[in-house]
């Protein structure tokens, strides 16, 4: 029966390809095994409300924000890293596998890893399931965002120890402690990279009384962004439109600007880890004290979080190395030995049902 797995295994592998996909609310990441991360861009879709049909995904689609025409839409279609639009989500996921798989030649479906936030409902589960196979894939397993981003980063998951991540992405922040290939403790908060921005533009509304868009405000955040003081103040000129005269203005705002701007979410951020650390069993505790706390995902490039965190909680706080890719190469890692990672997967409908 081994014998027979192998050989079916050999010949899938030799007629299809394995990807891993990070669906992020920002941006979305492919790993094609054998060849690592193939593709990073915007998880942006461009759609023309006359025909119904998409005109561009990704970096192109991205560009089109703000700057469209009645009839030409951009949506982002994951939304606080849930699908919001399942057929615009299909459409953006065929496109990235198709695209990712264009120059291999292989005959069948791709088998498929994708991401997905902690403490994702069924519902929202079998909506990326079905997306992703819609989208063209033969075989679909989803993986926890955490304990993807924890296997990219090579904590030991699946051994008895506690391994402690916190995962900042686009539009949800995972926070979990690991041990034995599970999720012991986690929280799942909307406070992330698109909150970050939305507290810059109100901000900038209330004391300047400057409208600035999303893009603006996202491209201030990361020139000039900190959460703590540090040396020679830093500044960044943003123009908007004047909310009194509606005509355009600019106006120079400082690293102080920002992080009162973010103030109230870095707060609610540093206070759901300490509470994930609180109920975390002092064994597991204890590790976390020693190995320290990992950081990824786009928030983890914030300047000074780390040292604001392990201020907070009196634990070492290290950003994972390339923490933006954390997700996709645990995907990644999975593909390469997934009868190793079974255990840790999201089951689907189907593999709970009782056999009959």
């Amino acid at each position: 029966m081994s014998w027979f797995s192998d050989a079916k295994a050999r010949f899938y592998r030799a007629l299809s390809n394995d990807i891993g996909i990070d669906l992020g609310t920002a941006n979305t990441l492919v790993y094609l095994r054998g060849k690592g991360i193939v593709i990073n861009e915007p998880s942006v879709v461009a759609v023309n409300q006359k025909t119904g049909r998409v005109v561009a995904v990704g970096m192109q689609a991205k560009q089109m924000l703000g700057r469209t025409p009645g009839h030409i839409t951009a949506v982002r279609p994951v939304v606080e890293g849930v699908i919001s639009d399942f057929e615009v989500t299909e459409e953006m996921l065929s496109y990235l596998i198709n695209k990712a798989q264009a120059s291999t030649g292989k005959l069948l479906g791709p088998r498929v890893v994708v991401g997905v936030p902690s403490g994702v409902t069924n519902v929202e589960t079998r909506a990326v399931r079905d997306a992703a196979t819609n989208a063209g894939a033969r075989e679909v397993h989803i993986v926890e965002e955490p304990m993807a981003a924890a296997i990219g980063i090579g904590l030991p998951v699946l051994e008895p120890s506690g391994s402690m991540i916190v995962d900042i992405g686009g539009g949800t922040t995972d926070i979990a402690v690991i041990s034995l290939g599970g999720i012991v403790r986690s929280k799942n908060l909307r406070i992330a990279g698109d909150k970050f921005n939305s507290d810059i533009s109100s901000y900038i509304r209330s004391e300047f009384k400057i409208l600035i868009g999303e893009k603006t405000a996202e491209n201030v955040k990361i020139a000039i962004g900190s959460v703590l003081t540090r040396g020679t103040p830093q500044e960044s000129p943003v123009r908007g439109r004047d909310l009194i005269t509606g005509l355009p203005r600019e106006v120079v705002i400082t690293d102080s600007d920002i992080r009162e701007a973010m103030a109230q979410s870095i707060d609610t951020l540093v206070e759901s880890v300490r509470e994930v650390l609180e109920t975390t069993p002092p064994e597991l505790l204890a590790d976390i004290m020693r190995v320290g706390i990992y950081v990824t995902g786009g928030g983890a490039l914030i300047k000074g979080l780390a040292e604001l965190l392990g201020e907070w909680l009196k634990v070492p706080v290290y950003v994972a190395d390339d923490p933006l890719t954390a997700v996709a190469r645990g995907t990644g890692v999975i593909l390469e030995d997934l009868p190793r990672y079974h255990e840790i997967l999201i089951e689907s409908d189907e593999e709970l049902a009782p056999t009959r």
